[in-house]
């Protein structure tokens, strides 16, 4: 192939991610434009995308940072110039030196999250050393029995009032995340775990205002919240990450439907099991994941629907029955 040949699927090994790059823009500009609209910022998740080009595509227009789940992708992205980032996952203290490495070597802004006293007291014992000041958020558990400490812990106030007053240590308020909203059946369902989530977090944070200590930031996240709550009051952030992509759950519970997901995996037909009625294919869990997610809305889904080679038209009845290391079965 020479430089002047364009590039099909047909050219393409398999198993291959494909990107259509004008969903993921008109679904990055449905999201900016609602919460811009609702007046609070966008922090997008990038931990699925793990791409600095498509975190500037989702805070195109408004910048208010991003959200990431391993420090890994903090580093990445610090190495890309983008330096405002949530660490979305409470803080070992240990990890801490790494932090203060992204700090002075990339001038990157990491807010860490911290739920319990233990946690609190570790970085408030370190923080003193490190070359920046450090922005820390206490994560609320908000009904989805993770992580987060809950409106009734009596070391709320206590955890805050340590971080308020520590050395180096910038508390900038409160967090949560209604990772219950991925059980729902229904947008009604959605609408009412989103209220949940606003109703807990902006309490939270109403509490530790009495008690003496500002939350200037009061944040929220999940795609199907930032998609379906009727409001945000109280609120100033909301941190949604599988919208810039969508997928078949999403597109169940009202994001778009097929022809907004973004991302599909090209995978050629490598057998034909009569005898059994199924379709194996060179795609399996490690490209198309072992995730049964959409099996409380329609088990008939799998892990997947089946869809013609340019993305377009499901096939009727096919799906993903079942993957494994290198092996997708199509039933």
């Amino acid at each position: 192939m020479t430089a002047t040949d364009a590039l099909t699927l047909d050219d393409l090994a398999t198993p291959s991610l494909i990107l259509d790059r004008s969903r993921l823009e008109a679904n990055a500009a449905i999201m900016s434009k609602r919460l811009a609209d609702m007046g609070v910022r966008l922090r997008p998740h990038l931990k699925t995308a793990k791409s600095a080009d498509v975190a500037r595509i989702a805070t195109a227009g408004h910048f208010g940072g991003i959200t990431v789940s391993t420090l890994a992708e903090a580093k990445y992205f610090a190495q890309n110039g983008i330096l405002d980032m949530v660490y979305a996952v409470a803080l070992a203290p240990q990890k801490l030196a790494f932090v203060s490495v992204l700090q002075a070597t990339y001038g990157a802004r990491i807010t860490v999250l911290v739920d319990s006293l233990d946690a609190a007291r570790g970085i408030t014992d370190l923080a003193p050393s490190m070359p920046d000041e450090l922005p820390v958020l206490i994560e609320i558990d908000c009904g989805g029995g993770r992580a987060g400490v809950t409106l009734n812990d009596p070391n709320l106030i206590a955890i805050a009032k340590i971080l308020h007053t520590a050395k180096n240590v910038s508390f900038e308020g409160v967090l949560t995340h209604a990772g219950q909203s991925y059980h729902c059946h229904s947008v009604a369902e959605i609408v009412a775990v989103s209220e949940t989530e606003r109703d807990t977090v902006v309490a939270a944070a109403r509490m530790l205002e009495a008690a003496g200590v500002p939350c200037p930031v009061i944040s929220g996240g999940s795609t199907p919240t930032a998609v379906h709550a009727a409001n945000f009051d109280g609120m100033t952030e909301m941190r949604p990450g599988v919208y810039v992509f969508s997928d078949l759950m999403q597109s169940a519970l009202g994001w778009g439907d097929h022809d907004t997901i973004a991302v599909t995996v090209l995978a050629t037909v490598i057998g034909h099991r009569r005898d059994l009625g199924q379709i194996l294919i060179d795609a399996g869990g490690l490209a198309l994941s072992k995730d049964r997610g959409m099996d409380h809305i329609d088990a008939s889904v799998g892990m997947g629907l089946v869809f013609d080679k340019l993305g377009r038209q499901a096939i009727a009845g096919l799906y993903v029955d079942d993957t494994h290391q290198e092996h997708g079965i199509l039933r």
